[in-house]
């Protein structure tokens, strides 16, 4: 039993890397200010929604050729072209979250710990840049201020993803 196990391990691992060679799914950002969105993988296809904001995170789920198929945060998916994305890592604070009332945040802290210091209180929604995840807190940015927040409420980071 524990071959077949190790066997579809790898079947997995081998399966989870996209034509590019890297990692499927995989976070990434939007580059450019304005990014199409494309049901399709070419120019040829009619764009369904457009970005108007750089920096953007989403979540590539598909590769053809230098095209991606990406879903954002809303879980809205399309085609875009490559060379519209950075491997810059951004997050959105807890977008599940909007509209839930105004007294909902997202904390970021002083250190890596829920008893450390509130250095700032994220509303539902914003983007940060993310410079590193432990697998339970990620090193975020925004508007200058610098900090920690809680992995599980962020959209942007994959449950227990380590990286620096």
């Amino acid at each position: 039993m524990a071959l077949g196990s190790q066997a579809v391990s790898n079947a997995f691992a081998q399966a989870a890397k996209g034509p590019s060679g890297l990692p499927l799914p995989r976070f990434v950002s939007l580059k450019a200010k304005s990014v199409n969105l494309r049901v399709g993988p070419s120019v040829d296809y009619a764009v369904a929604w457009r970005y108007m904001k750089s920096g953007v995170p989403v979540e590539i789920i598909q590769e053809y050729d230098n095209w991606r198929r990406i879903r954002d945060a809303d879980g809205t998916e399309g085609w875009v072209n490559q060379a519209l994305l950075s491997g810059e890592r951004t997050a959105v604070t807890a977008p599940w979250m909007r509209g839930k009332g105004a007294d909902v945040f997202v904390n970021m802290r002083r250190e890596p710990q829920s008893s450390s210091a509130i250095i700032a209180k994220l509303e539902p929604g914003v983007v940060i840049k993310v410079g590193e995840c432990n697998g339970d807190w990620c090193r975020a940015e925004v508007e200058g201020a610098g900090g920690w927040v809680s992995q599980a409420e962020i959209w942007g980071a994959y449950p227990g993803e380590a990286f620096k």
